[in-house]
C-alpha cells in the first residue's frame, strides 16, 4: 500500500489586526464562560450531597470534596492560561503600526 498523498493547499486567510484581536478576545470570553459553567455545576454538586433530606456517609462526602477540589485546581490552572493569553492579546493592542505598513496591515 502506497503513502497517501496530501494535497498541496495554500488556504489564504485575509485578516486585519483589529479583526484577529477581536477573534482573540472572543475566544477568551467564550473559554471564560466554560468555566463558568463548570463552577456552577460543581457548586450544584455540592449543593446536592448536602442536602438536608439525604443521609451521606463521610466517605462520600470526601469522594466528593476530593472531585471538586480537583475540578477547581484544573479551572484555576486554564484561568492562569487565559490570563496569560488576554495579555498578549493586550500587548499586541499596544503595539504601533511599522512605519512601513499602510492602514491594511
Amino acid at each position: 500500500m502506497g503513502m497517501p498523498e496530501i494535497p498541496d493547499m495554500k488556504p489564504k486567510i485575509d485578516l486585519k489586526k483589529e479583526d484577529m484581536i477581536n477573534m482573540l478576545l472572543a475566544s477568551i470570553a467564550l473559554e471564560e464562560m466554560s468555566l463558568a459553567h463548570i463552577l456552577n455545576a460543581e457548586g450544584e454538586k455540592i449543593q446536592c450531597i448536602t442536602d438536608d433530606k439525604r443521609k451521606c456517609k463521610l466517605d462520600d462526602l470526601l469522594d466528593i470534596n476530593e472531585s471538586v477540589n480537583e475540578t477547581l485546581r484544573n479551572v484555576i490552572k486554564k484561568e492562569m492560561l487565559l490570563q496569560f493569553k488576554l495579555e498578549n492579546v493586550m500587548k499586541m493592542m499596544d503595539k504601533k503600526k511599522p512605519k512601513k505598513c499602510v492602514d491594511d496591515c
